[in-house]
């Protein structure tokens, strides 16, 4: 047989049986992850009644918002580190079961003080699951194969956006005042329960990792093996201090602050933009808001593949990133234009939802399996930084200005710098060998 149709003959063989993998356990991680996000930008759509009721300023929502990622940033590395000392089963179900309960609770919040400590709360719950995953899957598939199976692990983001969306509007307006409850208490219910049984699920299904499925043969394991073995052997940092030494690690804690400013601003301020631009009915703005994640989901996908088959990185995260700031440049300068606001919206949702994927697949080029799951904890803590900066910065300017505009122009040039640094990191560390 000709050696290219061989290759291309195995090649091939190894893509299906990495797929095949992957619907083993990618549709319940998908799921949980759905619920993860979900239940952390419901806030913003809670926003449109809760702080009517509650009489909360802008800058109470920002605070409240943003404390999330003060507790994250501050727990992520200790409950990243968890992993590997309960296995990755037992932890994801211990922290999907915590953040489930105190999701369901923000539906009894009075006061400034008790929606403060319930949002910290939630923030040290999740700490530790987005890092927590991304060490699992890099310890399933190798980098050749990793951005697209990333991409449709991180596709979780836009899609709780396409179904949460619409789904919160449709709650808060269709249970407003059912059984004495508002419908931002119903929403806090019905998406914060079903994330408990879900970490039940977890505890039943989830393999811990290759090494203990009877679904795989000794050569198929032996196969996964070998190719995180290969990989392993040239990364650059194998130790915790190698981390902290590395200077490309502390750039990219800058660039994925810009890519969280930009999930994190489409998440919490979109549906206050829809309303802003002259959309009243709360199902009108869920099924706007659910455009732009639409779009995120299409791009997502066909970036990851695109990644993948080119072997190439930085430009894949640059691109994203620089739509993002485009995209929220256009919504401020057309804030009283539904139409405006909804393009603007719809290029900056592609690039946020493109960007945390694409980022992730950077770190792991040289970071060592023993050293990821501290490596990917240091950096999400620290850019959890962003995170806490946008919601809050936005809601700041909302107050001090009556206006978003100047804080969407600030956010939008940070994160074009952001996408700019991208190429400080060489091309040879950050691309995957051939």
């Amino acid at each position: 047989m000709n050696p290219l149709v061989e290759s291309a003959s195995t090649m091939h063989e190894a893509s299906n049986f990495y797929r095949t993998i992957a619907w083993r356990f990618m549709p319940l991680l998908l799921l949980c992850y759905i619920f993860a996000h979900l239940d952390r930008i419901n806030i913003g759509f809670a926003k449109l009644q809760m702080t009517q009721d509650l009489h909360f300023s802008n800058t109470t929502y920002g605070l409240g918002a943003g404390l999330f990622f003060v507790s994250y940033a501050l727990f992520c590395v200790p409950c990243s580190m968890m992993l590997d000392r309960l296995g990755p089963r037992r932890w994801i179900a211990i922290m999907m079961v915590s953040w489930g309960a105190i999701s369901t609770s923000m539906m009894f919040v009075k006061t400034p003080e008790g929606f403060y400590i319930l949002r910290f709360l939630l923030g040290m719950a999740e700490a530790g699951f987005f890092p927590s995953i991304l060490v699992y899957l890099n310890r399933w598939f190798p980098t050749s194969r990793r951005a697209s199976f990333t991409a449709l692990f991180a596709i979780a983001i836009p899609l709780a956006g396409v179904f949460g969306g619409p789904v919160s509007g449709w709650i808060l307006q269709l249970f407003q005042d059912n059984q004495h409850l508002r419908g931002w208490q119903w929403m806090f219910l019905l998406e914060g329960a079903p994330v408990i049984l879900l970490g039940i699920l977890v505890l039943k299904l989830l393999p811990d990792g290759f090494e203990h499925v009877q679904w795989l043969d000794d050569a198929q394991k032996n196969l996964i093996r070998s190719e995180l073995s290969a990989e392993d052997s040239s990364k650059s940092v194998t130790s915790v201090a190698g981390i902290v030494r590395n200077p490309y690690l502390w750039l990219l804690v800058f660039v994925y602050f810009a890519v969280m400013l930009s999930v994190n601003t489409i998440a919490f301020w979109m549906p206050t933009l829809i309303q802003v631009a002259g959309v009243t009915r709360d199902s009108d703005i869920g099924m706007l808001s659910a455009i732009p994640y639409l779009a995120g989901c299409v791009f997502m996908i066909l970036a990851g593949r695109s990644c993948d088959r080119h072997k190439e990185r930085r430009w894949h995260l640059f691109v994203p990133l620089a739509m993002c700031s485009l995209g929220l440049a256009i919504a401020a300068t057309t804030s009283q234009h539904l139409v405006g606001v909804m393009v603007g919206m719809i290029l900056a949702g592609m690039g946020a939802s493109s960007a945390l994927p694409m980022f992730w697949q950077i770190p792991p080029a040289f970071l060592s399996s023993g050293t990821q799951a501290a490596g990917i904890a240091l950096i999400s803590s620290l850019g959890a930084v962003a995170s806490f900066s946008a919601p809050y910065f936005i809601g700041w300017m909302r107050d001090a200005t009556q206006s978003t505009n100047l804080a969407l122009y600030v956010l939008a040039t940070l994160i074009g710098l952001g996408a700019l640094l991208v190429f400080t990191v060489p091309a040879r560390l950050a691309n995957p060998k051939a």
